[in-house]
């Protein structure tokens, strides 16, 4: 009889697509693991087991192999980003599309051991209620719900980045199991993870804390933003559904998503009364960027929602600890840092401008009252950083701005390396319902998603009105360019711009919009070149790292890829 130890299976961090060589990354597991050789069966006995494993399904997400990819794959080939000093070699190669099978950002390891912690979870929790009784059918549902949805959001990752992929829902705990799987496709694993989260949304948790008050201001605790609950799982399913060109049930998802928080904010109105950094624009509820009610000094949104995290506002996101010496790597590494405040990269969509163009209304992407230019990035001369979480505090006023010296701008570094990585905030939400109403185009859609993008657009410019509905309304491409120019200002360096512009091509059939994009960030004689390699819309995608491509047979390489170093390893 084959003998399962905790050591040997449950610590199998990826799908073991990569075999014997993926097991090798796995051993921080045994650091939540009991470390002696207790038999499987002896381990799944308490609620603590299944708690210790889901929470491990966080950590996996948190660990700089994870967050890297997370954010690489979603901003480094978009037109937001471009190489800074000191970048590695293997991330100049995906910057110049020079994209290789041996690249290390093609490997999906890290992602799959979250994904298989998850799947041991949903596995044994069940197993677990039927014998503790201190381990409640509820809590074991939402216990299920909650890995379920990180699962989804795993795959989800995964299918963005490289189309179809192996997907499984059985843990890795037998090595009687067969893990050498083909690719799934994309839509098949898209409706996968959509039934997977229908059938447990409602199992889920709404929220583990009582929000909290300090005076005049209103905090999330940090379980309620960092942890999975049902509002999450609710802008998972909008998110997917809008993937999967379901707008009807995206604009439902997103609804439920708004209405929680507009219900939200009546509940503090009703308990506390005002809150002075929240106020209802146009019936949605979001932070001022000025909460003082003067209009002069603005940065209170930027500060709210990353400076401090855990916001109003937010719906999910990763929260690292200063006093446990927790880190962001992405933003780190890659947009700056407490000691050196300079990332490996800069922010491409200034490259020709500068402050006081921005200031002038020179800027062809932000106005200059956009506070989310002065937020977001760092210009310091005509050169350019990331700004975004890698600021603790900003201030500035954009009242009668005549130059850039009456912006008055002042910014504080962030004075540790813990700042926190928001996948889903509640703008987000209002723009993926006005994309879904734009694409399905029925009775006053164009108008409705005019409003969202104006609300969102709106709070930042300090509630200035900047756009204006004859502009937009009577052509559905120029709709659907400002919704994608709202969410290109509003999620800026946030990992959302590279799949943005793939969700693109896709619904378009081609990568014309997305190659316009990206070439503004090459000169002419690159930019050429990159057009026509480009034009190949399987190369919008990543390729199967190489290690993949040698244990799995099944494994087929993406074609645009097949020319390359790996095409003896194809079958």
């Amino acid at each position: 009889m084959i003998t399962k130890r905790i050591k040997q299976y449950i610590i199998a961090g990826s799908l073991c697509c990569g075999g014997a060589a993926a097991l090798s990354s796995c051993s921080d597991f045994l650091d939540i693991l009991p470390m002696n050789d207790v038999v499987l069966e002896n381990y799944w006995t308490e609620k603590g087991d299944v708690v210790s494993v889901r929470n491990s399904c966080y950590e996996s997400l948190e660990s700089a192999d994870a967050l890297n990819r997370i954010g690489l794959w979603g901003e480094l080939r978009s037109d937001n980003l471009f190489a800074g000093a000191n970048v590695p070699n293997e991330v100049n190669e995906i910057l110049k599309e020079n994209l290789l099978p041996s690249n290390p950002y093609c490997n999906w390891s890290k992602i799959y051991e979250c994904i298989n912690r998850c799947n041991t979870v949903a596995y044994y929790a069940p197993k677990v209620q039927a014998i503790d009784p201190n381990y409640s059918e509820a809590d074991m549902k939402a216990d299920v719900a909650e890995v379920s949805a990180l699962r989804a959001l795993c795959y989800f990752y995964l299918i963005r980045t490289f189309r179809d992929v192996p997907y499984t829902r059985e843990p890795s705990i037998d090595d009687t199991q067969n893990y050498i799987l083909p690719a799934t496709p994309f839509n098949d694993v898209l409706d996968s993870l959509i039934l997977d989260l229908e059938n447990v949304k409602d199992d889920a948790v709404r929220r583990y804390q009582q929000e909290r008050f300090s005076g005049s201001y209103f905090s999330l605790p940090v379980e309620n933003t960092s942890r999975i609950t049902r509002v999450a799982i609710w802008a998972l399913l909008a998110d997917l559904y809008l993937w999967k060109e379901d707008y009807d049930n995206a604009i439902r998802y997103a609804d439920m998503v708004i209405n929680y928080k507009q219900e939200q904010y009546e509940y503090i109105k009703q308990n506390v009364g005002d809150i002075k950094e929240i106020a209802l624009i146009d019936s949605i509820p979001l932070i001022l960027e000025s909460p003082d009610g003067s209009g002069n000094i603005c940065g209170n949104t930027y500060n709210t929602i990353f400076g401090e995290g855990n916001s109003f506002e937010s719906i999910f996101e990763l929260y690292f600890s200063s006093s446990q010496g927790q880190a962001n790597s992405w933003v780190r590494d890659f947009y700056g840092n407490s000691t050196t405040t300079n990332g490996r990269l800069k922010a491409n969509v200034l490259t020709f401008t500068s402050l006081e163009n921005v200031v002038t209304n020179k800027n062809p992407l932000y106005r200059s009252t956009d506070g989310r230019f002065y937020e977001f990035f760092r210009a310091q001369g005509s050169a350019v950083n990331p700004g975004k979480y890698v600021t603790s505090t900003v201030s500035y006023q954009t009242r009668n701005l005549t130059s850039e010296s009456s912006l008055q701008l002042i910014t504080s570094i962030r004075g540790n390396n813990a700042a926190p990585w928001i996948f889903y905030r509640l703008t987000e939400i209002l723009l993926i319902k006005a994309e879904a109403l734009v694409e399905r185009n029925q009775g006053n859609d164009f108008e409705k998603a005019f409003e969202l993008v104006n609300i969102v657009n709106k709070r930042a410019n300090n509630l200035t009105v900047t756009l204006k509905k004859e502009d937009y309304i009577n052509s559905k491409n120029t709709m659907a360019d400002l919704v994608l120019n709202e969410r290109r200002r509003e999620l800026m360096f946030e990992g959302k711009r590279w799949y943005d512009l793939v969700r693109r091509s896709r619904r378009d059939g081609n990568t014309t919009y997305l190659v316009a994009a990206v070439k503004s960030k090459y000169d002419s004689k690159d930019a050429n070149a990159i057009s026509i390699k480009m034009a190949d819309p399987n190369i919008i995608y990543f390729p199967y790292a190489k290690n993949e491509l040698k244990v799995n047979p099944l494994l087929q390489q993406n074609p645009a890829f097949t020319n390359g170093e790996d095409s003896q390893y194809q079958r």
